[in-house]
């Protein structure tokens, strides 16, 4: 099978584990994978596994979240479908953010300019969105930058409290607050 099969376990454990938890046999026992089949999938090891998973959610992103706040249209309805889009990939705020997880441990220094350019890509579309939309530009990055910490936060809360609702309050508040008028 094409390694690509094994992307969707591997986010899952890296969701699960972090980056320092999924041992590689975890990942093995998880993929079904030995250990050599491991590393012929993927010969860099972890580093390479998480790089594929960090490839796949930038597609994802580029796929599903970035066309939609590119699109034509107003920005409450761009907004809407953003956040009913990270509903889908955060299952009802079910699951952890990656990208959160891969700025802890030792994962970070290795990691950190990739999941950085992931969240400045996604802040600046929707800072975009509002700009496009008439709001000045500084309000409009900082609305940007507010609405990742809502979602972040509340993906954070939702995981401590084993509650998907403060995830799910945000998601279906954010895109009024952000379009609200200055």
């Amino acid at each position: 099978m094409p390694k690509e099969t094994y992307i969707p376990c591997l986010l899952q454990l890296f969701r699960q584990y972090g980056y320092d938890g999924a041992t590689l046999s975890k990942i093995s026992e998880a993929t079904g994978l030995g250990k050599a089949s491991l590393y012929h999938h993927f010969p860099g090891g972890k580093d390479e596994m998480v790089t594929a998973v960090l490839d796949f959610l930038e597609q994802w992103l580029e796929k599903n979240v970035l066309p939609a706040l590119r699109c034509k249209g107003d920005a409450l309805t761009k907004l809407k479908v953003m956040c009913d889009r990270l509903y889908d990939l955060y299952e009802g705020g079910h699951q952890p953010c990656m990208l959160a997880i891969l700025l802890m441990g030792s994962a970070r220094d290795v990691f950190h300019p990739q999941v950085k350019a992931l969240f400045c890509g996604w802040i600046d579309a929707m800072a975009g969105v509002l700009i496009e939309a008439g709001i000045d530009e500084a309000v409009a990055k900082q609305r940007g930058e507010d609405a990742a910490i809502a979602i972040q936060g509340s993906l954070v809360l939702s995981q401590a409290l084993d509650d998907p609702s403060p995830f799910q309050r945000v998601i279906q508040q954010l895109p009024m607050q952000m379009c609200r008028a200055f």
